[in-house]
């Protein structure tokens, strides 16, 4: 009990010092490196999920494909992906986001299938019958009720993004996971543990802005019934 105190005692002292927070080395700039990454693998990977989980969503074509997604995501270990990828086109930021990409594309993708499919086909039809167009129909009837599941999908991929992104420091790129994989190299357990509590840290506002975000867009008769993920 008392190693644990004073474990929490040293994490507190790394935090508070103002030498972690100035210079090349701190937190707000190792932050905003991990932010970058995170931030850029999101957007690319929602820019592809939402848009093939939508269309196959809406026209049913391609089903089978993305059942495929689902079980290879299962299948494949982000720090395997990431250390193929290097090895493949060499050190860089290009290698880590497209691992990162490839994290977060199955549970946007597969939420956004299954939010679009699980919309009541009578539903469907009563807004063709008043002369909506196809794409009236997805974007004013579909997207609408799937929103809870697009947005768990969306959450979903944040999360895992800002927590292995901490891989980026691994090919020698910067971010939180800097932290982790010098304090591991020093046997610095001060260094491991502070920068894992500020990566758990901002998975945890991740997750308040997204439970926030749903509160506002969603309406209230909507529920999440699942995870597709």
């Amino acid at each position: 009990m008392n190693d644990f105190l004073n474990q929490i005692r040293l994490v507190g002292d790394w935090l508070t010092s103002s030498t972690q927070w100035h210079g090349d080395e701190g937190i707000p700039q190792r932050l905003l490196e991990h932010l970058t990454y995170s931030g850029l693998s999101l957007l690319f990977a929602a820019l592809l999920g939402l848009t093939f989980g939508l269309l196959v969503g809406h026209t049913g074509r391609g089903a089978f494909a993305v059942a495929g997604v689902a079980n290879l995501a299962r299948a494949i270990p982000t720090f395997g992906l990431v250390v193929l990828v290097v090895t493949l086109a060499g050190l860089g930021t290009g290698p880590v986001l497209v691992a990162l990409v490839a994290l977060a594309v199955p549970p946007i993708l597969i939420n956004t299938f299954e939010g679009v499919r699980g919309v009541d086909p009578a539903t469907r039809d009563a807004a063709r019958g008043v002369g909506m167009t196809e794409w009236e129909v997805l974007t004013r009837v579909e997207v609408p009720m799937a929103l809870p599941l697009i947005l768990l999908g969306l959450r979903v991929a944040a999360i895992q993004v800002v927590a292995t992104a901490t891989v980026a420091a691994y090919p020698g790129l910067g971010g939180l996971g800097r932290y982790i994989v010098d304090g591991l190299a020093r046997n610095d357990y001060e260094l491991v543990i502070g920068g894992s509590t500020v990566v758990v840290a901002l998975a945890l506002v991740v997750q308040l802005v997204f439970t926030a975000l749903r509160r506002v867009i969603v309406s209230p008769g909507l529920s999440v019934t699942a995870s597709k993920t």
